[in-house]
Parts: C-alpha cells; structure tokens; sequence
C-alpha cells in the first residue's frame, strides 16, 4: 500500500489493502511490564559510521526493522560487509559490520530507500565517498518528501548529483557520482525543512579531505535533539566535533574509530506503550531506561506528567502511572512524540496545543493533516496551526483509523482504541518500518495481569458517545 498526504482541503483516505486491524479496547486497566526493541535513530547512525570506520564493528541489539533492513542493504550495497551473529537481544541478532572500501571501483548500484527518512538523507553522502554510481530511489510517497537540502549540499561540494534524465535533481529519484573523494570544507544549506540534512553530512564530514564546517541559515533546525544525538554519537567513536556556536558545526578530519556497541531500546516506540498507562488509568513499566540519552523519546518523563500520570525512574525501569483523567496542555517541540501525544490529546479532559511541530508535514505523511482527519473522523475536534495542532474535548465515537503508511499514525489509532470501543486501524503492517511485532507486543501488553476475568468498563468508557475519553 503506498501513503497518500492529506490537505487542508481535503483529507483522502489511502487505498485499501489488508484487512483492517481491530484495536484491542481495554476493559481495566493495564499492569504491564514492556521490553521494546532498539533505538531506529541509534542503530542506523552507528551503521553509518561503521561503514566508514577505520575497521570491523558491533551492534549489539540493534533494531531489526524495515528501516534497519534499508539502511544495511543500502549500506552493503556500497560495498559494507554486513553480517548477523548470534546475540543476547530479546529482538534478534547483533551485527557485524566491515567497512566500505572507498578506494575500490564498483559498478553502478541501486539504493532502496522504501519511506526512510535516514536511508535517503544519510546514505547520499557516503555513497559520494566511494568510486561509482548510485541510484537513490523509494516508496512512491518518498518521492514527496523533501530532498532539496541534502541534494543541493552535495552539489555545492562538488559531487555530481543529478536526476535519471541528466537534469537537475531536487528530490527522489537522484543519481549520485562517487569519485573517491569529497573535499569538504565550509558549507552554507538551509536545513529547516529536517534536523536530518544536518546529521547526514556530519556523519560522512570526518571522512571528507579538509573535514566540514557546516553553516545552517534559514528558520530554525527543528529537531535540535536529534542533531545531538548525532554530535555524541560523532564523538563516542573519536570525531572531533565543534558545535559551541549555533547554527555551526565544525567535524574536524580523521578517522572513524571502530567499535563495539549496545544499541538503546527505541524511547519514542516506548511512548505508545506508556500512553497505554493514561488511556486505561493503568500501569506501564519499562526496564532499562537510561539515566542519561541523546534520545527524544526521553521527554515522556515530562510529557506524561504534565497530562496527570504518575512517572518514576527507580533502578532503571521507568514506571508510568494514569491518573483519575488525562489532562491537557502546551507542548513545544514534541518532534516524532507528537502523534502519540495528539492521540492522548484527544481523550483528554481540557484543551491541547501542540507547537513547534511544522516540519512533520514532511515525514511519511503530513502528519498534521492526517492527524487532524483521522481525530475528526472518531467525532473528535482538532485543527492545523501554522506549526502544530490544537485538540479540544469531543465525544469519540468507533471508526476507522487510517495509517497513511505512517507507523506513528497506525500506533496512534492503536492509543485510541484503548479507549473507545470499536476502533479499526487500517494497514497496521505499517508499524513495521520500526517495530515489526507492534501488534503482538501490544496485545501482549493488554494481556499480562489477566485473571480470566473480564472487568467492567469504566462508566465514563463504556459509551463512547458521552464524552472524551478519560
């Protein structure tokens, strides 16, 4: 199935595809202890830089997904060795990555990049670093997400990027020439559009001849936290990297050191089991949070706790606890948490802002657009903002939740169905491209602490026309 974007004029609802997926509605609340797998956003950074790295590397628990699974075989196909061993990870086996040879020649290579935000802006660069020609292309929708940064970078380095006409390129399909070498040096983009233009070119800058200093001009970078992640990351595996002054990093050139690493359990795909918590006025426990992350998914201590939950981390389970409602509010900056958070926003008791949140218009779908339609459809009230959302009480009523092929919104309608009987996620095999077995460890959630017994309902949640969802 392929995503459709929807509009503030009209909200189209994708094709249908495989029958859709009832969404298990709670009858009490959950007492559940979750284990997720590892951090997207982590694992295909770290097969970035093993790729390029001074040698053989490890990932220990890393994610096994659709965009994992893009990320190795674009990697592999620029010449990475990329082999699975066996592990510890509850999730599948680590893997062992020798590097690309950048001096070797190659014939030209295809680059799948399916919906991967990751694969199509941080995959362009290393495939300049190497001798030969690379074909990026996608998912139909991937066609429409924005490129331009990322293409214009690599021109205004000096490597060939053009369309499979000859043309100009400004988005998928691209052709990238590799000629062995990227000098580097001082470059000026408008990364606005996503924090990832940014980290693509940090990720390939120390394996650049002079290294890079890259200048953003233009609206502010959203995402902040992810170019952090990126930076530390940088730094673990011995790159130098400046960012004391905004808007400017510096990656000084050298080496990439090899490494052995353990990939973090994915913080924001956590966020939609913890949202179980408020949902059913239930328990949520999640072992091995860090103390410390570069991960965004860590707001959820904040977020949770300003919507009425109970949240503790002790001994390295993090531990959500619903209160008697979900409150609502102002959230700045919610990034990839938003859709789980608009779907909480929308049982809640009190009106909702989400701000800070503009450029999710260019993820899988426009995620504003469609979060506004699938929320009005169930009875709900939420509108667009020139940045973010606001969701006001409504009744909900059952329906149908459309995913767009957006992982986010198919576990956002997952949140909802919690609360409000009758709801119906189509294409939930969307959750895929970061967490293949979302629906048997949500279900599986749902079953832990069962007696055999069926307890009733709340009041409030039996109909599901009285009012919000609480």
């Amino acid at each position: 199935m392929t995503g459709a974007t929807p509009t503030a004029a009209t909200t189209p609802v994708p094709a249908a595809g495989a029958p859709h997926w009832r969404a298990p509605f709670a009858a009490r609340p959950v007492d559940a202890t979750v284990t997720v797998p590892g951090s997207k956003s982590l694992t295909n950074r770290y097969l970035v830089l093993a790729a390029l790295a001074d040698g053989p590397s490890r990932l220990r628990a890393p994610l096994h997904s659709r965009d994992s699974a893009l990320m190795i075989e674009a990697l592999r196909q620029l010449g990475a060795t990329i082999t699975e061993i066996p592990g510890d990870g509850a999730f599948g086996p680590d893997l062992e990555i020798t590097p690309i040879s950048l001096e070797a020649s190659t014939d030209r290579t295809g680059i799948d990049c399916g919906l991967a935000g990751t694969v199509m802006r941080f995959v362009p660069p290393v495939a300049a670093l190497r001798h030969g020609e690379s074909l990026f292309d996608g998912d139909p929708h991937a066609r429409n997400r924005p490129m331009g940064a990322i293409i214009g970078a690599l021109s205004g380095l000096g490597v060939d990027v053009s369309a499979p006409d000859g043309g100009p390129a400004s988005s998928l399909p691209f052709t990238v020439q590799g000629t062995g070498e990227v000098r580097g040096g001082h470059l000026v983009i408008d990364a606005s559009a996503s924090s990832q233009f940014v980290s693509a070119l940090l990720l390939a800058g120390a394996r650049f001849t002079e290294g890079l200093h890259l200048e953003h001009v233009g609206k502010p970078v959203p995402s902040l936290d992810h170019i952090g992640m990126t930076v530390a990351v940088l730094r673990g595996v011995g790159v130098a990297v400046d960012d004391s002054v905004p808007n400017h990093w510096i990656v000084s050139p050298g080496p990439i050191r090899a490494f052995d690493h353990h990939i973090e359990q994915d913080l924001s795909n956590a966020g939609p089991f913890l949202a179980a918590a408020l949902a059913t006025r239930g328990t949520v426990r999640i072992p091995g949070w860090p103390d410390a992350t570069t991960q965004v998914g860590d707001l959820w201590r904040n977020i949770l706790t300003t919507m009425g939950a109970t949240v503790t981390l002790e001994g390295g389970t993090l531990t959500v606890a619903g209160g008697p409602e979900i409150t609502g509010g102002d959230f700045d900056e919610t990034s990839e948490l938003a859709p789980t958070v608009a779907a909480l926003c929308a049982l809640a008791t009190g009106p909702s802002r989400l701000s800070g949140i503009a450029h999710l218009r260019g993820h899988e779908t426009d995620r504003l657009a469609a979060l506004v339609a699938e929320i009005n459809r169930l009875g709900g009230d939420a509108e667009e903002t020139s940045d973010g959302l606001i969701i006001r009480p409504a009744a909900l009523h059952a329906g149908v939740v459309h995913s767009y092929a957006d992982h986010r919104m198919a576990t956002a309608g997952a949140i909802l169905g919690l609360a409000v009987p009758g709801i119906e996620v189509e294409d939930i095999a969307a959750t895929a491209k970061t967490m293949p077995d979302f629906p048997l460890l949500w279900e599986a959630m749902l079953a832990q602490g069962s007696t055999g017994e069926t307890a009733a309902a709340p009041a409030d949640t039996k109909d599901a026309t009285r009012g919000p969802q609480h």
